[in-house]
């Protein structure tokens, strides 16, 4: 079971991660979406398309930006598509 921490608070757990470029993304099923607030901040990936942010709210504590998603990616990243993944400072153990 990999999972995904932050504050405290279990942010993603799952058996069905697809690691890509070191990073463990997370089925959309599997996130714990009372923490997940809609960014407005995007990026763009050469090979993987453009990204979408939330940010992560834990008992007041908001980390923006915190995990990021490809809604509708390029071809070459099709096996991420939809799903979630995580940095600064949320802790992904595997």
């Amino acid at each position: 079971m990999t999972t995904a921490t932050w504050n405290g608070a279990v942010l993603a757990e799952s058996n069905n991660t697809v690691v890509v470029e070191g990073n463990h993304y997370f089925p959309a099923e599997a996130i714990n979406k009372q923490y997940f607030k809609d960014s407005d901040t995007h990026t763009t990936c050469p090979w993987k398309g453009v990204a979408s942010y939330y940010s992560i709210e834990v008992d007041g504590q908001v980390n923006k930006d915190a995990a990021w998603y490809y809604p509708n990616t390029k071809e070459k990243a099709k096996q991420i598509e939809g799903y979630v993944a995580f940095w600064r400072g949320v802790k992904v153990e595997a």
